[in-house]
C-alpha cells in the first residue's frame, strides 16, 4: 500500500467535514380561526420551494449559517428575511443531523417561536398573491414538507404542549391583557381538547401568574375582567443558559 492510498480515508473523511454546512430553520406557531370552524387552531407560514431537492413542496422558513453570526441571531435574521415575522418568543427546539436528510449533508439547527396572532397579519393576508410562496397552514394537517420538516413540526409542536403544562408558554400567543376565556381558548388550541371553565379559571387564578386589571372587554356578553401575566414569572425556564441570550 503505498502512503497516498493510505491517507485516502483520512482525506475521504476531511473532504465530507468540508462539504457539511450547518443551516438555521424556525417553526412559528400562532393561532387563528380555522376554516369552518369557530374555533381557533395553531397555525405555522411555511415557505414553498422554487428550486431542487424537493422544488414545489412546502418547507419551514430558513437559510444558511453565517460564520459570522451566532445561531440565535442567524435564526433572527432567516425568519425575517424569509417571512417578515418577528416572533414574541424564540427558544432553539433540536438539531437535526441524520445523514440521508438531504442529497448533500446538512446539519439544521432548528428553533421554534411563538407569534402573536395581531402580529401575524402582516404576513399572507394582503390578497394581492405576492405571498403565494409563503402561506399559513394548519398544524394538525400539513401536507408532505421538504426534507424531514413534517417530522420536525411534530416535535416542536409536542414540545409545546408539554411546556404550557408548567410554563406561561401560553403568554406568546396573547395580547398584554387578556380575559380568561381567551387565555382557555389558547390552551384548548394547543393542547387539542376542550376545558371546563370552571375549573380553568380556578386552576389559572390559583396559579399566581396572573393579575387582574381594572378594566373589562365589553360586547354582546357581559363585560370579561381583563388579565395580564405577572411579568416577574419567565415565559418558559430555559435553564442556567438563559441568561446569556
Amino acid at each position: 500500500m503505498t502512503r497516498t492510498e493510505a491517507r485516502t480515508p483520512a482525506s475521504a473523511a476531511e473532504s465530507a467535514a468540508e462539504q457539511t454546512r450547518v443551516a438555521v430553520s424556525t417553526v412559528i406557531f400562532t393561532l387563528r380561526r380555522l376554516p369552518d370552524s369557530e374555533t381557533a387552531g395553531v397555525v405555522l407560514p411555511l415557505v414553498r420551494r422554487t428550486r431542487d431537492p424537493h422544488a414545489g413542496l412546502w418547507a419551514l422558513p430558513g437559510g444558511w449559517l453565517d460564520v459570522t453570526e451566532g445561531l440565535d441571531a442567524a435564526a433572527s435574521r432567516t425568519l425575517a428575511e424569509t417571512t417578515g415575522l418577528a416572533p414574541s418568543y424564540l427558544e432553539q427546539l433540536y438539531a437535526f443531523g441524520d445523514v440521508d436528510r438531504s442529497p448533500t449533508r446538512v446539519i439544521s439547527i432548528v428553533y421554534w417561536a411563538l407569534i402573536r396572532p395581531d402580529a401575524s397579519t402582516a404576513l399572507g393576508d394582503r390578497g394581492d398573491g405576492s405571498d403565494e410562496n409563503v402561506q399559513w397552514f394548519d398544524a394538525a394537517s400539513l401536507p408532505r414538507l421538504a426534507f424531514d420538516h413534517n417530522d420536525i413540526v411534530d416535535y416542536a409542536l409536542w414540545r409545546l404542549r408539554n411546556k404550557v403544562g408548567y410554563s406561561r408558554i401560553a403568554h406568546g400567543l396573547l395580547a398584554d391583557e387578556f380575559t380568561l376565556a381567551e387565555l382557555r381558548e389558547v390552551y384548548e388550541a394547543i393542547l387539542g381538547r376542550r376545558l371546563d371553565p370552571a375549573n380553568f379559571r380556578r386552576q389559572v387564578e390559583n396559579s399566581g401568574t396572573l393579575i387582574p386589571t381594572d378594566r373589562f372587554r365589553t360586547g354582546s356578553h357581559r363585560p370579561a375582567r381583563l388579565y395580564r401575566y405577572n411579568q416577574d414569572v419567565e415565559l418558559a425556564d430555559r435553564g442556567p443558559l438563559d441568561s446569556r441570550h
